[in-house]
């Protein structure tokens, strides 16, 4: 076995997290607001091409745009943008005294004492200490714009990530967001915070919220991210701990989590791999988390959450998963994607900073060790995706939805979320009679797709596709299309299986049964609404 990255240099110590007063944090709110440094500011400074070379993790592009900008400035301050995107987004060194120029009340002086930056070296110039970024979303509660700081990634550091890495904004935490619903509520808990990013979203409409990590510098992080956003600290609770210890007898409204479910075997450590607190727990998560997170919900109460799991030789996923589900709580669950073990094991190997061009010996170890513990354990691929549990305001009968779902959804899925644990909720309460009696209406971003074969007026294929939640499209039948297409509140489910029948010939209880099975699932696709 080949260590991983044992020279101490190449996985030196971290640098303190930031640490700001309510002082500092006001004066450099002050100076980003006043920098203009948005997204948008970022990505006409880079141009297309060095954004989207960025985004797919190559740098050279973007850093040759910002060092024509500041070799263009020679002389004159260069704009506060290309100064911060330099500096903190691609790690660039820059003069103490551009930095002075871009934050007027903080200034590289006060930069360094808050922990971002170093202090000016012998030729004047500073190095970031951190990434730090805008980040602008839109919800209910209208647009806002944050800076969010958190460990130098490896794109810019060059060496693999620290086991106590801070992770910054990235796709699984946006995924998590967006699917977390918005609505108001009194209480909410962020489970593992990191960085802090979900807990700036729970801000927006949570009355209170609590945040937790193991790590305390993903909590140093939080409380500087929370600070410098302008949160008031008397809404925010920070408590260190693993998983559910620091909330024990606790119950919330709201619980956001993105838990470190990597499944890394214990092989791949012995083969040198470290472990990255903000991925891996040193073992299964979702097997020991899930069954006592319906414990800390409050009655109307839903948990989201992402999470991996094994698909073994001769189970289906749906059964490992299913067990881990406590009895009490609804629970909705929905598979996006799944890798094979060697396609699995590679993605986060590079995540971590470990890569065959880096590192070969250190690469193909670690790799081989994963795939060998699969194949032991018959783990024929990985599936991810989606955990969604909500706890009823009443004692009801509980309902249970484990798929796959591989179309794009068209937006934050937030209010998708609600609308399907509501609607679930009501018809899992409701015989097939009640069904019947219902008077349907087709969502508004709903429409009926026709393909037929030339010279033919019947069509052969009919696509019903929904525009909103997961842009699902579904094949449909003449009952089914019939459904559809007259659900505009006037008629009941059985009501259109009547008309149906007698236009049809076909059996008026089957026909009944058919529409009320598919008033069932259509409502809970949100394609219709009940």
């Amino acid at each position: 076995m080949h260590p991983q990255h044992s020279d101490p240099e190449e996985r030196p110590a971290s640098p303190p997290a930031p640490v700001l007063t309510a002082g500092q944090a006001g004066d450099l709110r002050a100076d980003l607001e006043a920098s203009g440094w948005s997204v948008d500011a970022v990505a006409a400074l880079l141009g297309p091409v060095a954004e989207a070379a960025l985004r797919r993790e190559l740098r050279l592009p973007a850093l040759r745009v910002l060092r024509a900008a500041l070799d263009r400035a020679e002389g004159r301050a260069p704009s506060p943008a290309v100064v911060l995107t330099a500096l903190f987004m691609l790690g660039e060194p820059v003069p103490g005294a551009a930095l002075d120029t871009a934050w007027p009340n903080t200034g590289a002086a006060g930069a360094a004492a808050i922990g971002l930056v170093t202090a000016p070296d012998a030729t004047g110039l500073v190095r970031p200490l951190v990434d730090l970024r805008p980040h602008e979303a839109h919800d209910d509660a209208g647009p806002v714009r944050w800076w969010v700081a958190s460990d130098v990634g490896e794109l810019v550091s060059g060496r693999a990530l620290a086991p106590d890495h801070v992770l910054g904004i990235g796709g699984a935490g946006l995924t998590l967001a967006a699917l977390t619903p918005r609505a108001p509520v009194g209480s909410a808990l962020d489970l593992g915070c990191g960085c802090g990013i979900q807990t700036l979203y729970l801000l927006r409409h949570a009355e209170h919220v609590t945040a937790t990590d193991i790590s305390a510098r993903a909590l140093a992080f939080t409380a500087f991210n929370t600070a410098l956003a302008g949160a008031d600290p008397r809404r925010l609770e920070l408590l260190g701990g693993s998983f559910l210890e620091p909330v024990a007898g606790r119950a919330f409204d709201l619980i956001a989590t993105n838990p470190p479910f990597v499944i890394t075997p214990p092989a791949v450590r012995r083969a040198g791999l470290a472990l990255m607190e903000y991925r891996d727990a040193g073992g299964p998560v979702l097997p020991g988390l899930l069954p006592g997170l319906g414990e800390h919900l409050s009655p109307g109460g839903t948990a989201v959450m992402l999470g991996n799991w094994e698909h073994r030789r001769g189970q289906d996923w749906r059964e490992r998963v299913a067990a881990w589900l406590p009895d009490d709580v609804d629970a909705w669950v929905v598979q996006r994607e799944a890798q094979d073990p060697v396609e699995y094991a590679a993605m986060w190997l590079r995540d971590g900073g470990t890569t065959v061009e880096r590192d070969p010996a250190a690469f193909e170890g670690a790799l081989g060790a994963w795939i060998a513990d699969f194949e032991a354990r018959g783990v024929e691929a990985v599936g991810m995706g989606y955990l969604i549990m909500h706890r009823p305001r009443t004692r009801r009968e509980t309902w249970r939805l484990l798929e796959e779902v591989d179309t794009r959804p068209a937006g934050p899925l937030g209010a998708h979320v609600l609308t399907v644990l509501e609607a679930s909720g009501r018809l899992v309460a409701m015989s097939d009679q009640e069904v019947a009696d219902l008077h349907p209406v087709v969502a508004p971003d709903v429409t009926e797709e026709r393909h037929l074969l030339p010279g033919q007026t019947e069509p052969t294929v009919i696509l019903i596709r929904q525009g909103g939640g997961f842009a699902r499209v579904l094949r449909a039948g003449t009952a089914l299309t019939a459904l559809v297409e007259v659900a505009d509140g006037e008629l009941s489910v059985g009501q259109v299986a009547t008309a149906l029948a007698a236009l049809t010939g076909a059996d008026d209880r089957a026909l009944r049964a058919e529409l009320v099975a598919a008033t069932r699932e259509l409502a809970r696709m949100g394609i219709v609404r009940v």
